[in-house]
């Protein structure tokens, strides 16, 4: 496989000047669901590169690539990856770039919900996949019960800067459909769980365990999903 130097893809900006917050944040909670093989990875969406710095604290990473729309984002990105795309993933080379079965791990990272057609994008990732790999997806959950509650009581949809009404989010899914999108490309679910891990101590966690799980789709805020080649 033939690996080259340094350009990568993701939404619009929501953010001026330098990278912070939002795009330098490592996204921890995926680290239980790496493969234990992760010698090639692949970002989508990779903010400044932290995810991929934190993955190879605990994998060999020998290439990870990396795709990122915002310039600032970008520009950190450089630094931690072996190839970056500016720009949008839709028109990222990926099939010039990598051979069919070349990757260990492919992150969507609340990336998927903001473009116009996640299904091609998956389509696209999905041969990308070496036997045993992964693709780990993140996306916000519309049915989680404040935003639910907020419409049934005030009738807000409004918009906003962040969270699960962030004004660049184009694509809305619920634990099944986000499931039904890891998957769309052929690939074998694995796991499709609330991203955020509650202490045993929350509310929260005492309703799921009062509800034998069944409240959790109304808890969770986003899920992270899992599929592997079948």
């Amino acid at each position: 496989m033939r690996l080259p130097g340094n350009r990568i893809d993701r939404r619009h900006s929501m953010m001026d000047g330098e990278p912070g917050g939002y795009f330098t944040r490592a996204r921890l909670e995926v680290l239980p669901y790496l493969p234990q093989r992760c010698d090639n990875v692949l970002d989508v969406g990779c903010g400044s590169g932290a995810t991929v710095e934190a993955i190879r604290v605990h994998r060999d990473v020998a290439w990870a690539g990396g795709i990122e729309i915002d310039p600032a984002a970008a520009a950190a990105a450089r630094g931690h990856l072996d190839y970056l795309y500016e720009g949008d993933v839709a028109s990222a080379p990926l099939e010039e770039v990598l051979g069919p079965g070349s990757l260990d791990l492919v992150l969507c990272l609340d990336v998927l919900e903001h473009l116009v057609d996640p299904w091609s994008t998956v389509h696209r990732l999905t041969p990308l996949l070496a036997p045993g790999g992964r693709l780990v997806v993140s996306v916000p959950n519309i049915r989680n019960w404040k935003f639910i509650w907020r419409l049934l009581t005030k009738g807000d949809f409004r918009y906003r800067d962040s969270g699960l009404l962030d004004r660049t989010h184009l694509r809305f899914f619920v634990r099944e459909t986000a499931a039904e999108l890891a998957c769309c490309g052929g690939l074998k679910l694995v796991a499709c769980d609330n991203a955020t891990r509650y202490r045993a101590s929350e509310m929260r966690a005492w309703i799921s365990r009062a509800t034998g799980g069944r409240a959790d789709t109304l808890l969770a805020k986003q899920f992270i999903v899992v599929a592997t080649p079948q």
